[in-house]
């Protein structure tokens, strides 16, 4: 599931601007925001401890981002035959990914300081193609898809309200999340069946990525799938991120614990 809200600048030396919620189950073990896999240098990521990957990756060094929602799969392979989608948004950002993925279907979006886009994977046929300027939303289906509750509902919500300036630029963004949760059928924080499993809105993440560098910020929620007031103080208690002229820093310290 997972919903991504992008906005793409119409002038490229703006920065691109994102918040993506992640919905798994909240058993399954996972970590925050760090740096989880050393052979990929200067990935960080929220890590699935389950399987290995990555919802979402940063390449720090290069100022790249992936992140990761679920699409149907279209395919006849077996479960044997398939690999889990957490190794696609490491691969994203760390060269490449190959032209028939070997995994479930799954949405992509990929952001770099040139800009941003999706690639779509069903299973049978890939597509990649480039987001235009404005803002947009990404849930299990097409980019802006009608079809999908939270996005018919809030779209128009998401663009009327707009960024704000500085640090908390998402704070327009994250009312409208908050004013969702009223509606459970179009909340965009969620507690859905699934294949015979409850996924929660567990995290919120933003980014913001251009050609001045780049920088993620993520906000764990107090009760999965549930709206509660602290979500933008956590969000602007931590980020990391790296600029043109400096190294990564994170700015504050310590190392997050594995969540469960």
């Amino acid at each position: 599931m997972c919903t991504v809200v992008i906005d793409v600048p119409v002038d490229p030396r703006d920065p691109v601007r994102l918040l993506a919620v992640r919905d798994e189950e909240r058993d399954r073990p996972w970590r925050g925001l760090g740096p989880w896999w050393p052979e990929h240098g200067d990935v960080l990521g929220v890590r699935d401890d389950r399987a290995g990957g990555a919802w979402l990756a940063v390449d720090l060094a290069a100022g790249r981002l992936a992140v990761l929602l679920n699409r149907e799969d279209l395919s006849d392979r077996r479960d044997d035959e398939v690999v889990s989608r957490g190794g696609i948004p490491l691969s994203a950002v760390s060269g490449g990914l190959p032209a028939t993925p070997p995994t479930r279907g799954f949405n992509l979006v990929e952001v770099d300081a040139a800009g941003a886009h999706l690639v779509e994977w069903d299973g049978v046929v890939s597509r990649r193609s480039r987001l235009q300027p404005g803002t947009h939303m990404v849930a299990h289906h097409a980019v802006d898809d009608p079809g999908t509750p939270r996005i018919a509902r809030w779209l128009p919500e998401f663009r009327a309200a707009g960024l704000a300036d500085g640090d908390a630029w998402f704070t327009p963004w994250l009312d409208v999340v908050a004013a969702g949760t009223a509606d459970p059928s179009s909340s965009v924080l969620r507690r859905d069946a699934h294949d015979q499993h409850v996924l929660e809105s567990l995290l919120v993440c933003t980014a913001s990525v251009g050609p001045d560098g780049i920088e993620v910020r993520e906000a764990a929620l107090s009760e999965p799938g549930e709206w509660d007031g602290g979500i933008q103080d956590r969000l602007l208690a931590r980020s990391w991120g790296r600029s043109r002229l400096e190294d990564v820093r994170l700015r504050s310290s310590g190392d997050r614990a594995p969540h469960s």
